[in-house]
C-alpha cells in the first residue's frame, strides 16, 4: 500500500526541502506549471519542518523573485496550524492563537506579494483562501479570494475544497449552503473533472458533524447514496475523466462516502481504481494518526 499521491515529485521535493537543497526544490516545482496544479507540490515543501529557517535567505539573494515568496508563504500557513494545532477553538490558548495569527499574517504578505509579481499564477490565491479562513476575513472576502484562483484555473480541486470548508456549518456557514456549493461546482463543471468529489465531501463533512448514531443513519439515507452516484457518474465514471492531478484523491473520497453509504459495489469500484494507494485526505477524519488504516478497514469491508 503506498501512501500520498504515488507522485514521485513529492518525495523528491520534500526530501529536497528537508535538506535545505533549494537549487532542488527550485528544479521540481519550475518544472510543474501552474497550470497543470503544483498545490500538492508546494505544500509538501510547506508541511516540511525547518523550511521556514532557510527560506528567508532565499528570499533575501533573489528579491525580484515570486517563487521563493510563495514557498514561504505556504510554509507560513502549515507552521501557523502546527502552532494552533487540530484542537477546538476553546482548548486552543490565547498564546497559541498569537501564534497562528502572526503567521498566517507573514504568509499572507508574502503570498500578495507572490500574486503582484506572477498574475497569472493559481496558488498565491489559493494559499491566500486558507490564510482568509484562519484570521477569519469574512465570507465576503472569502469569495473574493476563490474567485480570483478560479478566474485562473476554473476546475481547480484545491481551491473549491477551500471554498467548501468556508461555507460548512463549521465555519459560519450552513449544511445547506455547502450542498448547494457541492452541487453547483460539480454539475456546473463539464463530465469528468474531479469536482464531483465536491459532492462526496460534501456528505462526509454532514456525517462528521453529527454524532454517533446519527451520523450512520445519515451516510445511510437513500437520498445521499443516490445523490453519490449521480456525482460519481458525472466525475470518475464519465468517459471524459483523465487521471491526472487529484484523481487518486477522488477515487479515495468516493470509497469512503461510499462506505459509509453501505454501497459495498461502488465502494470496491473506487477501491479497485485506487490500485492499493491511499491519500491522506479524507482518511484521516476516520483515523487522524494512521489514515491507512482506516482505508485498510473500509477496504476489507467493502471485500477487496
Amino acid at each position: 500500500m503506498q501512501k500520498d499521491s504515488g507522485d514521485p515529485d513529492v518525495t523528491r521535493v520534500r526530501e529536497a526541502a528537508a535538506g535545505a537543497d533549494w537549487a532542488t526544490v527550485r528544479g521540481v516545482l519550475e518544472a510543474r506549471p501552474e497550470s497543470e496544479d503544483r498545490t500538492e507540490l508546494l505544500w509538501a515543501v510547506g508541511d516540511t519542518a525547518g523550511v521556514e529557517r532557510w527560506i528567508a535567505g532565499v528570499i533575501e539573494a533573489e528579491p525580484d523573485s515570486a517563487l521563493p515568496l510563495l514557498v514561504s508563504g505556504v510554509r507560513h500557513i502549515s507552521w501557523g496550524w502546527e502552532a494552533r494545532t487540530g484542537a477546538r477553538a476553546k482548548d486552543v490558548s490565547r498564546e497559541q492563537f498569537d501564534v497562528f495569527h502572526a503567521r498566517l499574517r507573514t504568509a499572507e504578505r508574502q503570498l500578495y506579494e507572490a500574486a503582484e509579481r506572477e498574475p497569472q499564477w493559481t496558488s498565491p490565491w489559493y494559499g491566500l483562501q486558507i490564510t482568509g479562513r484562519g484570521l477569519q476575513v469574512g465570507q465576503v472576502t472569502a469569495r473574493r479570494r476563490f474567485e480570483a484562483t478560479v478566474r485562473r484555473d476554473p476546475h481547480h480541486m484545491g481551491a473549491h475544497q477551500q471554498q467548501l470548508q468556508q461555507v460548512c456549518e463549521k465555519w459560519s456557514g450552513s449544511h445547506e449552503e455547502m450542498h448547494a456549493f457541492a452541487r453547483a461546482s460539480a454539475f456546473g463543471a463539464p463530465g469528468g473533472t474531479p469536482l464531483g468529489q465536491l459532492v462526496a465531501i460534501a456528505h462526509i463533512e454532514e456525517w462528521l458533524s453529527l454524532d454517533a448514531g446519527p451520523d450512520a443513519a445519515y451516510m445511510r439515507r437513500p437520498e445521499v447514496a443516490a445523490s453519490l452516484r449521480q456525482a460519481a457518474d458525472h466525475s470518475y465514471r464519465h468517459p471524459d475523466f483523465v487521471r491526472r492531478g487529484a484523481w487518486l484523491q477522488v477515487f479515495n473520497t468516493f470509497a469512503m462516502a461510499f462506505s459509509l453509504a453501505g454501497d459495498r459495489a461502488a465502494a470496491r469500484e473506487c477501491f479497485q481504481a485506487a490500485e492499493g494507494r491511499v491519500t491522506e485526505f479524507p482518511w484521516y477524519y476516520i483515523n487522524g494518526s494512521d489514515p491507512a488504516a482506516a482505508y485498510r478497514k473500509q477496504r476489507s469491508s467493502a471485500g477487496r
